[in-house]
């Protein structure tokens, strides 16, 4: 039988939590250890796991820790750099699952790695721009540093004052996650870009992201960098090596907090996503009215951008540093798919009972507020005010983007205009 020991950290500090046991990906249980049942700070490590004697049935076990895993091609590739079986989700996550998405630590032992950050060299940056998901697969397994998604990204760490990267290791955090550019859509880093600067523009709450541009801003010569909203630096903050030591925080997805595998991270019919979410908000959060209405105003500006990759995994809780509170995270993975021919028109989860962009309209918004319990007055004011910002936000963010050498980002501001008319036309 396998055992794996799960470790929370909280305030900095690594808290054992419990054990993942079984034979196989498919038998394991997750199973809260007695000591920290008992203590009285203890806080469920998610939602759909409260806290409690018997162990949680393979099923909800896989559904929160797969949930940590990188997806799709960045998997198989990872698998198979490791030799494993891509469905074996325990292996791949015990060998990446030193630093995850919040502030979850697998290990088999109570032995902490030596922590250090290693300097990364301008020819390893531009590799891991032209290289597509060879590199990232790299340092993904050198770093044993898991993150969700399907593209191929990395944990890095950056200290702003030199200017330089580092490669994390051992129990050292990353402060940035870094993504490649897909070669395949064009422009797709800029396109990120001004979307999430558009958000901003537009009310909603991001995470500071910039461009790694190492050549003439050309796809293969691209980054996309997202500092780490799950990762705090402060005036308490022990140094590795000279460099400030993040503490992190913990957070999860909306397919972790209720329970969905992330397979099933987009709705099929019946399913309801968008009520789920905005009633797993109203039961969790300590502010459940304004991170409602976050949550709506999110909803809005995914279906105005075209973004119909906005799935229940692209929206996320995070808790305060000592697990005692928890809140909508901050907004991530914006982008407008619908400029690409090979995109869907079809949403991640339906809006008032309605999924293609094309017959999605005001009505549809309406049916939505009222199925989530919102009032169709405040709900609808939101909608139109951000919808009445989008252009002006997408046109301005553009032009920042131009006058720093992105003059790609004109024309693609033009085509998701373009595809915004068409949207509610």
């Amino acid at each position: 039988m396998r055992r794996y020991k799960v470790y929370l950290e909280v305030g900095g500090k690594q808290v054992r939590v419990g054990e993942i046991e079984g034979n196989y990906s498919d038998d394991a249980r997750f199973l809260y250890s007695k000591e920290y049942i008992t203590k009285e700070e203890s806080k469920s490590i998610s939602i759909s796991l409260p806290i409690q004697e018997e162990p949680f049935s393979p099923e909800r076990t896989k559904a929160f820790f797969e949930g940590l895993l990188p997806e799709g091609f960045m998997r198989k590739n990872i698998a198979a750099n490791m030799h494993f079986d891509e469905n074996d989700y325990l292996s791949i996550l015990y060998n990446l699952g030193k630093e995850c998405i919040g502030a979850i630590r697998i290990n088999q032992t109570d032995e902490e790695p030596e922590s250090c950050y290693k300097a990364i060299t301008s020819k390893q940056v531009e590799e891991l721009a032209a290289e597509g998901t060879t590199k990232s697969t790299e340092m993904v397994i050198k770093t044993h540093l898991s993150l969700t998604g399907a593209s191929g990204k990395v944990g890095l760490y950056f200290d702003e004052k030199n200017g330089r990267w580092y490669l994390p290791c051992g129990l050292a955090p990353s402060t940035h996650i870094v993504k490649q550019s897909h070669i395949r859509l064009d422009g797709i880093v800029t396109n990120e870009q001004l979307s999430m600067m558009a958000a901003r523009k537009c009310g909603i709450d991001i995470p500071e992201s910039f461009i790694i541009n190492i050549g003439k801003g050309n796809d293969s010569e691209v980054l996309f960098a997202t500092k780490r909203y799950d990762r705090i630096i402060d005036k308490t903050s022990e140094k590795i090596g000279g460099l400030k030591r993040p503490f992190r925080i913990h957070q999860e997805d909306f397919a972790q907090a209720m329970g969905i595998a992330s397979f099933e991270k987009y709705e099929k019919d019946g399913q309801n996503y968008a009520e789920k979410m905005f009633e797993t908000v109203r039961n969790n959060c300590t502010k459940p009215l304004e991170d409602q209405l976050s949550l709506w105003d999110r909803i809005v500006y995914n279906f105005a951008l075209g973004n119909t990759d906005a799935h229940i995994k692209n929206y996320a809780l995070i808790y305060d540093t000592h697990m005692e509170g928890v809140s909508l995270a901050p907004a991530y993975d914006m982008l407008s798919t619908v400029i690409y021919e090979s995109a869907t028109r079809d949403m991640s989860f339906n809006i008032g009972g309605n999924r293609n962009l094309d017959s999605i309209n005001e009505e549809s918004f309406k049916t939505l507020a009222a199925r989530v319990g919102i009032g169709e007055k405040l709900a609808m004011k939101n909608y139109q005010n951000l919808l009445d910002r989008f252009e002006n936000a997408i046109k301005e963010s553009a032009k920042e983007l131009q006058d720093i050498g992105f003059e790609n980002a004109g024309h693609i501001a033009e085509r998701i205009l373009l595809a915004r008319k068409r949207i509610l036309s």
